[in-house]
């Protein structure tokens, strides 16, 4: 569905800004608790300020099933992005709204992944993405630490096909790095291209869009994933 994607988007500016460096996602937050939160009506100028084939991704932590649906269908969302502890069951509430779920890889790695998936397949309803994150304990995501690598590869295998994003502190300056021992659908980064958050700089953005785009372009043997 994209190969990068920008989170936490704030102003219709940054918007501006992230889809003229060529990113083909951005994110906009609704956890309240978060420096990069958003109102609806924030992201819909935000979101209206985007070209039409930029993905445009809600990211939500343990809001209900209405909160979302409402959402997603207002701002016409393309992607719901499940970043708290949603259970296997909560999904399918979602009807047929695209969902990324988003994981911590934590010291356990990527086995409780896996079960959590296996239970979702049981339930009749995937995530049509993951997205895997740095566990840092206390904080749900853009901590600007990165997740274990290398273990992610190792054990890539028991997450079967479904699309992978990375995510967890990933730069300019790493992100080639990480697509190559990780291997990735898509990346995602945050406070990897803020200058001072949430605000995001300019050329960090076209910098890791660039290196990013290449590395996964790389993958493909020279075709766009």
């Amino acid at each position: 569905m994209f190969r990068t994607k920008i989170c936490g988007v704030t102003t219709a500016d940054d918007a501006r800004v992230v889809a003229a460096a060529g990113a083909d996602a951005v994110g906009v937050n609704f956890y309240p608790r978060s420096r990069r939160y958003v109102t609806l009506a924030q992201a819909e100028k935000i979101l209206a300020a985007l070209p039409d084939e930029v993905v445009r991704v809600g990211l939500f932590v343990d809001a209900t099933d209405d909160e979302i649906s409402a959402a997603y269908d207002h701002l016409q969302l393309d992607l719901v992005q499940l970043h708290g502890s949603e259970p296997p069951e909560f999904i399918a509430t979602l009807g047929e709204r695209p969902v990324m779920k988003a994981f911590r890889l934590g010291p356990a790695g990527v086995a409780p992944i896996a079960d959590y998936l296996d239970a979702c397949r049981a339930l009749g309803r995937l995530p049509d993405l993951i997205l895997i994150d740095a566990d840092v304990p206390g904080q749900l995501g853009g901590t600007g630490e990165t997740a274990d690598w290398n273990r992610l590869a190792d054990e890539r295998a028991l997450l079967g096909s479904l699309p992978l994003v990375l995510a967890g502190g990933l730069t300019p300056q790493n992100v080639a790095e990480a697509i190559e021992r990780v291997r990735p659908s898509g990346v995602d980064t945050a406070s990897g291209v803020e200058s001072d958050c949430p605000r995001k700089d300019g050329p960090r953005v076209r910098q890791f869009v660039a290196a990013s785009r290449a590395a996964l372009t790389g993958l493909s043997g020279g075709e766009p994933l």
